[in-house]
């Protein structure tokens, strides 16, 4: 297995520059890992990915879970249940139940 050696090692240690020529902020580098990761099959290799570090992940999880609440919020209203009950069955405040409401 070779590695573009002067991209990888560039990469590894400024990993800020793949984030600046993407024109993204340069901070979002330190929601990634680098590395070198190998697919099997007839060994397709990719030299060099930013995958998210599990902090992220879990709190884009996290996020997605809260979102999936909120998104149910009308569909329950319109089944009948109340604020109260939604807002129990949901784990949210009151208030965050009829904010999703509007």
């Amino acid at each position: 297995m070779k590695t573009d050696s002067i991209f990888y090692r560039l990469f590894q240690e400024f990993p800020s520059i793949f984030f600046k020529l993407l024109g993204n902020p340069s901070e979002e580098a330190s929601l990634y890992q680098f590395s070198s990761i190998e697919i099997k099959q007839t060994a397709f290799r990719i030299d060099g990915v930013f995958l998210p570090k599990q902090e992220a992940f879990e709190e884009g999880i996290q996020q997605g879970i809260e979102q999936g609440k909120l998104k149910a919020v009308r569909p329950m209203l319109t089944a009948g249940l109340t604020v109260e009950y939604i807002a129990q069955a949901l784990d949210l405040s009151i208030e965050e139940v009829r904010q999703a409401a509007q």
